[in-house]
């Protein structure tokens, strides 16, 4: 029986790649200086020169885009990163030793994920004070309890099975037991919520910066151009329309790959 083509796998990962070499591009290359302004060039157009057009301050938007799609994806990496190693650790203890300590950790944890994370992370903002750095620390600590829960719950339904009290029985400790033999089969689910988690933060970022909470000027990030382009949107749409197409493929890109990877997984 011939195999059924994954077309999401192909065109989700199709918009990933091309994404994550735009923003790796950016790394080592700009047509501009991201930062440069040039009074002569405000709100210049489509050209040879500016290919997307400058902004209000005469930026090249290429330029400031490819250097926004970079921090605001490096903000979103990182938040993931955060929020799930630690979310895996918290959750793989409680779950597999359960008794006191996980009924208090996760009455905690109850508590804390009644609330949206974009609102747990504006409380910690307000705390630490606006900025990249401490955007990254408030949002992984914010996301930290999702994915706590889903290990959890995963190490609930597999510290009984036949394998883990086999290797149990042959002399392997806890810690082996937890991430050796148990969280190997909680990835498939850990995944799907690492990548609804990414979105989320891509979009957490976009709206903390977009706020004036995030990424503070004169770093570009999508969010931080899309509020420094509202003023200006009918004399220069491109400001708001650029950003806000690269924001939308970021996500839509990654939300086909997910579903692309589930589908090859289940076929």
């Amino acid at each position: 029986m011939k195999k059924k083509r994954n077309h999401n796998l192909i065109i989700g990962g199709t918009i990933t790649a091309v994404m994550l070499i735009f923003m790796t591009v950016s790394i080592f290359y700009t047509p501009f200086d991201p930062n440069e302004m040039d009074s002569a060039a405000r709100f210049a157009g489509f050209s040879l020169r500016h290919w997307l057009g400058c902004d209000n301050f005469g930026r090249d938007l290429l330029s400031r885009v490819m250097e926004g799609s970079r921090t605001t994806l490096f903000v979103a990496g990182s938040t993931v990163v955060a929020g799930t190693l630690f979310g895996v650790i918290l959750g793989a203890f409680t779950g597999y030793f359960g008794g006191v300590i996980d009924e208090v950790v996760m009455r905690i944890l109850d508590a804390v994920f009644a609330f949206p994370s974009i609102l747990l992370a504006l409380v910690f903002i307000s705390l630490l004070g606006s900025g990249r750095n401490n955007m990254i620390i408030a949002l992984g600590i914010a996301f930290i309890p999702s994915f706590a829960r889903i290990v959890r719950s995963e190490f609930i339904k597999y510290k009984n099975m036949d394998y883990v009290i086999n290797a149990r029985l042959q002399g392997a400790g806890p810690l082996r037991l937890m991430f050796v033999h148990i969280l190997p089969n909680t990835l498939g689910v850990l995944f799907s919520a690492v990548m609804i988690g990414f979105n989320n933060a891509v979009l957490a970022e976009a709206g903390m910066s977009y706020l004036g909470i995030g990424v503070q000027p004169p770093e570009a990030s999508l969010g931080r151009m899309l509020a420094e382009a509202q003023a200006y949107l009918f004399r220069s749409p491109a400001g708001a329309l650029v950003p806000g197409m690269v924001l939308i493929l970021i996500i839509l890109g990654v939300s086909i790959l997910s579903e692309g990877i589930q589908e090859g997984i289940n076929q």
